[in-house]
Formats: C-alpha cells, structure tokens, sequence
C-alpha cells in the first residue's frame, strides 16, 4: 500500500510548471474590472 505522506515529502513540481506558474503570474492582463473602470472613465468625460 502507498504511504501518501511519504510520496508527498519526495514530491518535486517538474520546471516547466514552475515556468509556466512564473510566465502566468507575471502577465498584466486586462480583466473584466478593468474593462469596466476604463468604461466608467469614458462615460463621465
């Protein structure tokens, strides 16, 4: 039988999904927020 909290301890995330994680998080996306804080901006001009 597998000891899970043993395979847990030995457990290491592979680079690309580190890479990945870095590439996603760094990105300025534009959400739905800030679309709507850009059309408020505009209606009241």
């Amino acid at each position: 039988m597998l000891n899970f909290e043993e395979e847990l301890k030995k457990f290491q995330p592979s680079l690309e999904v580190e890479e990945a994680e870095d590439a996603i998080y760094n990105r300025d996306l534009t959400d739905m927020t800030d679309i709507l804080i850009e059309m408020m901006k505009e209606r009241h001009q």
